[in-house]
């Protein structure tokens, strides 16, 4: 019997519609970009095998490689990543078999199927399963792992777990493979596994810095967690914008690389009359250490790269509200000069004053939310 049309199940629909398409949306955008680096790797493993001109590079090809892409604005492609990619295809050779027609087309020409499939030992994860089920930011934390049987391990547990790239790095740095191996009852720690893990979000995640750097997006337009912390930021810049006390706007979730992870900073000012930088960090919950930890390794990046000559060192501002609560710290991060410290108490927003706004503002988008 054909179901009624009711508005709620027009509701449920077209739900249902979005959430189909968003889901395959990822999958294609994340296929396309796994493809193209491991594409990259392959040619790269090819130039290095018979390449006319390689003696002229040697040891310095990755370098001088990753300095004509930059140039020419081809994303992600530094000296590390490309070296990323060449592991990725020299321990996924296999995904040689899943090339569509139109993509088989982009192969070097000495290529061929069965010589790519010889090049590593045995996968261990069918392709088009990893393909379909692992976007790239997992298989850049697989590739680390050098071991096959390890990494074919977390293929699987991830996978089967659905896991998200934070919980596949969790696992993996909690050494779960060896605490596997050294159990007794290997099901029953499986099972106790993957009854915690945080798992992928199944819409299009176009979060991730590989994903929105290839689709050619800004880190604006995608980097806001939340609706209620997208108004926040929008109100707290123009706020700090208006107190006219020498806030110049900068960058709104300004991306740094520490190390391996990318980091985002929410709001980035420059303090002309303090003459320094100015982070600042909104949490969304209660102070705690791990925040303030967070923002001063942001300030000291900012202090080591970004300082320039004749500049104070970089000041952070931390905000962090749950409910109608509003805690302020500022992270001095290694400013040692008092006359500083007091300027900087002067010209800065006072605490109290910051504290009546964040309040003010939480209690004006939480109305707006429940009427909406």
């Amino acid at each position: 019997m054909t179901q009624e049309m009711t508005f709620e199940n027009l509701i449920s629909s077209i739900q249902q519609i979005h959430d189909e398409l968003a889901s395959q949306a990822r999958r294609a955008v994340n296929v396309s970009l796994t493809m193209r680096n491991w594409l990259i790797g392959c040619y790269i493993a090819e130039y290095e095998l018979s390449g006319a001109d390689r003696a002229a590079y040697g040891d310095e090809l990755l370098s001088s490689l990753a300095k004509e892409l930059t140039a020419r604005k081809v994303s992600n492609c530094n000296r590390r990543q490309l070296y990323r990619y060449l592991r990725f295809y020299r321990f996924y050779p296999q995904i040689v078999g899943t090339l569509s027609p139109q993509l088989g087309r982009l192969l070097p020409p000495q290529i061929e199927s069965e010589k790519v499939g010889s090049l590593s030992p045995q996968i261990f994860t069918p392709p088009e399963v990893i393909l379909g089920n692992l976007s790239y930011s997992h298989i850049d934390l697989l590739v680390d792992i050098d071991d096959d049987l390890k990494r074919a391990f977390y293929e699987i547990e991830c996978i089967r777990g659905n896991w998200s790239v934070r919980e596949l790095k969790r696992q993996i740095r909690s050494f779960y493979y060896e605490r596997s191996g050294l159990s007794k009852d290997k099901k029953k720690l499986a099972k106790l596994v993957q009854s915690g893990v945080e798992p992928a979000n199944p819409k299009l995640n176009v979060r991730d810095p590989y994903i929105f750097e290839f689709l050619g997006l800004k880190s604006r337009e995608v980097m806001s967690e939340s609706h209620l912390e997208e108004q926040l930021l929008d109100k707290l810049q123009e706020f700090l914008l208006e107190l006219g006390n020498g806030f110049c706007f900068e960058a709104r979730q300004k991306r740094i690389l520490i190390g391996d992870t990318h980091n985002f900073v929410d709001l980035v000012f420059y303090h002309r009359i303090l003459k320094c930088h100015v982070l600042v960090e909104l949490k969304l919950e209660e102070f705690s250490h791990e925040n303030i930890g967070q923002l001063n390794t942001y300030v000291s990046w900012y202090q080591k790269n970004m300082r320039s000559e004749g500049d104070n060192p970089p000041v952070g501002i931390l905000l962090c509200t749950q409910k109608d609560h509003a805690l302020v710290e500022y992270a001095l991060a290694g400013i040692g000069n008092d006359l500083f410290v007091s300027k900087y108490q002067l010209e800065l927003p006072a605490k109290d004053e910051m504290q009546r706004f964040i309040e003010e503002q939480m209690r004006e988008v939480k109305g707006i939310e429940r009427k909406t």
